[in-house]
């Protein structure tokens, strides 16, 4: 293959050595991504002079292959061969689905214990949970914060896909990610606020946002049980957004956010805040 080839050039014209087989690999990796702007390259071929404003980071979970190839502790050189085993054992193959659900609507109180699902959240969350069945998705993981009404709409989405256990993560939980712009006239958390659970909150990102293992060889759909601003912010972090706008955007309770992470560290995304599944009538935002 030209990249192989391209490595043995570079091993045997400069006599490198692991360190030279590393940068080899960042070489690759820098001709693999000029080979994945191939076809967009080709549909503007209208215009040369074009360049897009913000070009996307294939990199931007870290997983590209070469970030996961250690270098070896002896300074000899690689075969060719071996470094392209290596990269190959290193470079993802599946398909991650993410199914992001918010809560049901619930009661306002000033601790998390009282701010339980109303008769209307349960319905809600029950509709979402059919849904969810009736696309017949083969689940494979479902998680949801710890906080009361995502862990009660969890537990009655549960009930339509039961095959599946539970997992709770605090991570998950609600809070001011980064401050917005522009800035709400009515809503002014402290400082202190945004510097305390936006570190928390791009934490769960980084946790459950990223290309499959090397090791998967399944595509997997994975539910996620959690809240707008958590919601809203993981959309703009994983489409490399500005992560500002997150309050640009408005999710019903029970609304699907489906994206797709690609081997490639291209990600899509399906539905935003969907709820074409709930009645007119029973589609709230609190």
């Amino acid at each position: 293959m030209v990249w192989r080839a391209r490595i043995g050039y570079f091993i045997r014209t400069y006599g490198l050595g692991t360190a030279g087989a590393i940068t080899a690999l960042s070489i690759l990796s820098h001709e693999k991504s000029k080979d994945k702007n191939v076809a967009y390259s080709a549909k503007r071929e209208w215009s040369y002079s074009f360049e897009p404003s913000v070009k996307w980071d294939y990199n931007w979970d870290r997983r590209e292959p070469e970030n996961l190839v250690k270098p070896s502790k002896q300074n000899t050189e690689k075969d060719p061969d071996t470094v392209a085993n290596e990269l190959k054992s290193k470079t993802a193959t599946a398909t991650r689905h993410l199914l992001l659900i918010r809560h049901g609507q619930y009661n306002r109180h000033d601790i998390d214990i009282g701010r339980f699902l109303t008769k209307l959240g349960q319905e809600q969350a029950d509709i979402t949970g059919r849904r969810l069945k009736d696309l017949n998705l083969p689940y494979t993981v479902f998680i949801s914060s710890t906080m009361t009404r995502a862990k009660e709409t969890a537990d009655i989405i549960h009930k339509h896909v039961p095959h599946l256990s539970i997992q709770r993560n605090d991570l998950l939980r609600e809070g001011e990610p980064i401050p917005p712009e522009p800035a709400s006239a009515h809503w002014r958390p402290e400082v202190a606020q945004f510097y305390k659970e936006g570190a928390r909150i791009e934490a769960a990102f980084r946790k459950y946002f990223h290309r499959a293992e090397p090791d998967q060889t399944e595509d997997s759909y994975e539910i996620i049980v959690c809240h707008a601003n958590v919601i809203r912010y993981f959309v703009c972090r994983a489409l490399q957004f500005p992560p500002e706008g997150w309050r640009r955007m408005s999710l019903a309770n029970g609304s699907i956010t489906y994206l797709v992470i690609r081997p490639s560290g291209q990600v899509h995304i399906k539905t935003l805040g969907e709820s074409w599944h709930m009645p007119v009538d029973k589609v709230t935002y609190t």
